[in-house]
Parts: structure tokens; sequence; C-alpha cells
């Protein structure tokens, strides 16, 4: 099979029209900085279309090749292959002043870019394109993203799964169908840039040593210290800090690398020094001891609090979807935890535009759901009446959608909107507009225009809480959880994600994951860029320490624009980085903040939660970053 003799039928014009290099790997593992690419083929199509040239081979890498039931490469079949380094200069020249295309390409990326380091070379590609982000923002109705999938819901022919060459040519076709979704309903690509890479900058440091024991607060004065107190050292010390380190960990101590109200006890031999951990230990009233001190105490350290066991002991079934609207309508609704310590931003003020009567109940004075499976985008009007609006859409058991996708069903209009780009492609497809007055007493006549999915997320409230399931069997994979918005020109929005303690404050600064460590030492907590309106924190709880009791996933907005003008974020959590969403949730109360709190997940005995937050505050991120104790410079 060759796509030569296929044409591939491009949208001619735009984003659309461009070098594509589609890329597929196989590898010996997951993890990029230590595994290998034991295949690799590359699929270059023109603008017009039209196959320009097409690579495959199996390598040598060098090592033990991993799920061999999962790509049936043996040692044997990979025996005489070439390494990386022998095909690198090919594989570069076809990516070359080309978009790498990949189906959760930074996987593809990432894998490229270690190899192309091994081998002494750069990775030259300066943008990429995943076709499982763009297919997140065409959202056809499908059970999930999977490759498979994708390609039996647009026809195209799938061979050999986990053959790079032939996921490749599958890759294609889907690239075909999602880029004329894409050009049906004007989307722009979810197109990332890609500096060059300096493979040591996204190389995290070895991992931490978890300490096994709970913070038991601050020293008493003369002492004794106990395990799991929290360790700050600052200034020069005799003895080698890593030495004092180890020893302090040794004895069960948890040593930090900033200092907050948390800590237990600052160890420096200049108690007048102005160095920012001395000065934060002052304005806390941090105690203070010298490392004479420290290393007598560290000799009769007294027995802590082991943390509690945490991991499941039994498999938890995971969440169950009614089979009919009436019985998903049925559902008790998820219990809200109120977020500690911090004010929950106000609900928005009620706008007379968007009136909020009583729920529409039945003959039997049963509450009805009118827009379930309903997929609403709103146009227009001032903040407060946009969020007055998408809130009325989810308490009629609708989702507020922020940007045009295959799965809107319906389009609210406020005042202006119909001056939205958007309005000539909504008018084009021919769906149902309407005004705000239908947000009274909505029809619950099915949609004819849009087709539903069979399985829909569950729609999360700001303050809603769902259990995560753990499936049956088997390593349990990663969650992933993703924010999106509505694309910005003239502004970034990232998105952040803290690994905090039983004092919500990081263990270290490397628990800070951001674009420029975007990944946790341990590999547990990642950020993925899917493009410039969409970033995702993947989560692998199962590893994740005893100590970690939350990761706290926020956005942060550079410059002085606000969440009031970037409009609402929707985030959802999947099993899984191409399954489908198991809940979606609208956060839009933000008017004047820079920063927001999107998700919670913490734990809850043996289970771990997600909270969607949505609150916001108006200073940056290096403050948000310092109240959790990242040690940021001045």
């Amino acid at each position: 099979m060759s796509l030569a003799s296929t044409p591939f039928d491009l949208p001619a014009t735009g984003d659309y029209a461009r070098d594509w290099a589609l890329v597929d790997v196989e590898t010996s593992g997951l993890i990029a900085r230590r595994d290998r690419v034991l295949s690799v083929a590359v699929v270059t199509i023109g603008p017009d279309g039209e196959q320009t040239g097409e690579f495959s081979t199996l390598l040598d890498p060098g090592c033990d090749p991993g799920p061999v039931e999962v790509h049936g490469l043996t040692v044997e079949r990979l025996q005489g292959a070439p390494t990386f380094d022998q095909v690198a200069g090919r594989i570069g020249a076809m990516l070359q002043d080309r978009v790498l295309v990949a189906h959760n390409a930074q996987f593809d990326y990432d894998f490229l870019a270690y190899e192309f380091a091994r081998a002494r070379m750069w990775l030259p590609v300066s943008q990429r394109l995943c076709t499982l982000a763009l297919n997140r923002q065409v959202d056809p109705p499908t059970d999930d993203m999977k490759l498979g999938t994708l390609a039996a819901h647009y026809g195209v022919p799938q061979q050999r799964a986990h053959d790079a060459l032939d996921d490749t040519r599958v890759l294609a076709g889907i690239l075909r169908a999602s880029l004329r979704e894409a050009a049906r309903l004007d989307l722009p690509l979810p197109l990332v840039s890609c500096p060059p890479r300096a493979e040591s900058q996204f190389t995290p440091k070895p991992p931490k040593a978890p300490c096994a024991y709970r913070n038991p607060g601050r020293m008493a004065p003369g002492g004794p210290l106990l395990q799991g107190m929290k360790i700050a050292i600052t200034g020069e010390t005799a003895h080698a800090r890593a030495e004092l380190v180890g020893r302090a960990v040794a004895a069960g101590l948890n040593m930090m690398t900033s200092v907050s109200r948390h800590t237990s006890v600052l160890v420096t031999n200049e108690p007048a020094s102005r160095s920012a951990k001395a000065r934060r230990a002052a304005a806390e009233g941090v105690p203070v001891i010298d490392e004479h001190t420290f290393l007598r105490l560290l000799a009769d350290v007294q027995a802590g609090t082991v943390h509690e066991a945490t991991a499941a002991s039994a498999a938890i079934a995971p969440v169950k979807e009614p089979a009919t609207a009436a019985a998903r309508a049925a559902q008790p609704k998820s219990t809200t935890v109120p977020v500690p310590e911090m004010p929950v931003l106000p609900p928005p003020s009620p706008d007379t535009t968007v009136p909020a009567p009583r729920q529409p109940a039945d003959s039997a004075g049963t509450l009805t759901k009118p827009l379930m499976s309903r997929r609403v985008l709103v146009l227009g009007g001032a903040h407060t009446e946009a969020v007055a609006a998408r809130t009325r859409v989810v308490e009629l058991g609708g989702s507020a959608a922020v940007n045009l996708s295959a799965s809107v069903t319906d389009v609210v209009l406020l005042p202006d909107g119909e001056k939205d780009r958007r309005m000539s492609r909504i008018t084009v497809l021919g769906l149902p507009v309407h005004d705000a007055d239908w947000l009274i007493s909505p029809t619950a006549d099915a949609p004819a225009t849009t087709a539903v999915r069979p399985k829909e997320p569950h729609v999360m409230p700001r303050g809603g809480v769902i259990d995560l399931p753990i499936p049956y069997g088997g390593p349990s994979p990663e969650w992933y959880v993703t924010a999106s918005w509505a694309p910005q020109a003239d502004c970034e929005t990232d998105v952040v994600a803290f690994i905090l303690d039983d004092d919500e404050q990081v263990t270290f600064d490397e628990d800070f994951i951001f674009y420029g460590a975007p990944e946790s030492p341990a590999g547990t907590v990642r950020l993925l860029t899917g493009g410039p309106a969409e970033q995702t924190i993947a989560l692998d709880l199962a590893s994740l320490p005893p100590a970690t009791r939350k990761v706290v996933i926020a956005a942060a907005i550079d410059g002085a624009t606000t969440f009031g003008t970037v409009g609402a974020i929707q985030i959802s959590a999947a099993l899984g980085n191409n399954g489908s969403p198991l809940t979606r949730a609208t956060l839009d109360a933000a008017t004047t903040e820079r920063t927001m709190l999107l998700a919670e997940i913490y734990r809850r005995g043996p289970t771990w939660r997600l909270r969607a937050v949505g609150q916001g505050y108006d200073h940056g991120l290096d403050a948000l970053a310092r109240g959790y104790g990242v040690d940021i410079a001045d």
C-alpha cells in the first residue's frame, strides 16, 4: 500500500496547506530520557497533498526492547538493524523545513529529540502538529481518540497496529480527514513551536527520596529533632552540604530547598544573614540553629509518625455511566468539598438577560434536564452575562463549550454576539442559534445537525468533585487533565502544577512543574503542550509517594491581560492520553485575575479525587508559586 496512489486531498489554502512530515516511533518504554527508539517511519506530504517521500527502518537500541507483546519487536528481529546515529542524517533531511505530525506528537518529538541528542545532532523541527490535539478541537463523536478509533471513524484502513510504517500511513488518512473537518469548522491549527532543544535542559534531576514521616511541626527550644521535621539550610557550612543532607535524610528528616511557615527549623552559621531563606525564617518565626547544634541533635532524632498507607488494597470498579438520559439525570450530584484556606470566588451577579427560574419538572414533579447531551456555545455579551449563561447551561444538564467544534449542538447569542467571527461558519453549518430567552425554558428536542457520542462526559460545576476510578487489573495508566481556551492573539496562557505535601507545600522546588521544567524528577507529573490554546498535566497517581497529598493545577497569563479577557477555560480529565473524558468543567468566574487555580487532585483515603476549583488571584505566577513554598528569586 502506498499513499502515492491515494490522493491526499488536503485543503489547499491557509494553514491547512503545508509541507508535512508524518512520524511514528515504536519504543522500548514510555520515558524518552531513559528508553530508546526501536523503529521509526517518516512519510512526507506536500502542500498539494501528494506524497513526496517515505522511509522506515528497524533500529538496534543497544538495550532490552521492552514490551514485546505490544510492538512485537524481539531481540532477534532487531539484530543487524542500524543504530539511530546511522540513520539520523536521513531522518533529519526528511524533517527539515516541514511540520512534524504525529498522534500524541510530544511523545514522538521527545523521543526523537533525545535520540538526536545522543547522536550529537539537533532535531531539525521548528513546528509540530498533534493529530490527537487537533481532534480534541474538532471533537468528533467517538468513544475515544485512539488511532484505531479515529481511523474507523474517518474510514481509514488499518492493517498492522503498532507497526511504525502502517501507523504512519493510517496517520496520513486521519490527518487528511481532520484537516478537512478543521477547515469546515474554520478552526486554527494547534501548531506548537519547537525551539532548538538543549538536551541537558530537559533532563530532570535524580528524584529526591520522599520522607516517610508526617511533619510534626516546629522544633521546640533546645530540641529534640523529630522524624518528618522540615529542615532547610542556608549559607556556608563546615561540612559539605551533601553530607549534611545525606545524614539528615538517613535519620528520617525532610530536607527542603526553601523556607515556609511549615519549616521546622533553619540551619545556618550566619544568623544575621540576609539570604532569602533567613529573611523568610525571621518573618515566619521559624527557629534557627547553627550547624554544630544541628549535628548534635542529629545523633538522637526521635521517632516520628509514618504517613498513613494510601494505596488501595483492592481495585475500585470504574464509574459506570447510566444507560439512559433519564437515569443520568437521576444521579445524585457529587459532594462539594470546600477549598481549604482559600476564599472561593463569589458567583457572578445575576443578570437580567439570563433569568434563572425554577428547574423545569415533568408531570410527576421530577426535575428534568432539557439540555442533557447538548453542547452549547455562548457568544457575545458582557463577561458577567456570558458567565451567567454558561452557568445556566450547566444547570440545565448541558455542557458549555469554549470553542466551535463538531460536538456543538446549539449557539446562544448575547448582545453583539452576531459580530463574533465564528458566526459566518455557524451559519454555513446550520447550527440552531438562540437568543438568551431560550435558556429560560429550552426545548428538549434532540439536536438534528450534530452527532452525539454514545458516552458523554460528566459535567461538573465550579467546586464540583468526582472520584477518579481505578481500572481493574494491570498497571494503572496515567490521568490526563487538559485545559483549553479560545485562542488569543495578544497573550499567552501557561498551565502549571504543584506537587504538595500535608502542609500544602512543595517538598522541593522541582515539585513545581511549568514550561521551563516540564517534568518532575521522577516523571510522575508532566506538562504536555498540545497547541497555543491547550495544555495538559499528565499524572501517574499510582507512583506518587505517600507524602504527596495533593496536586494543584493552575493557569497564569503573561503580561497585564486578565482572565476576564481570555474568557472561559475548559478542563477535562481522561484516563490515558487518548481516552474519552470522564468529566468536564467550564471555569469562567474570574475577571481581573491573572492566575487561576483550575483543579485539585487530592487523596481521600485510598481514593484520588478531582475538584474543579476555578479560583483566581490578581497577582502573578511568582506570588502563587511562593505561596506553595517554591523558592523564586527576587
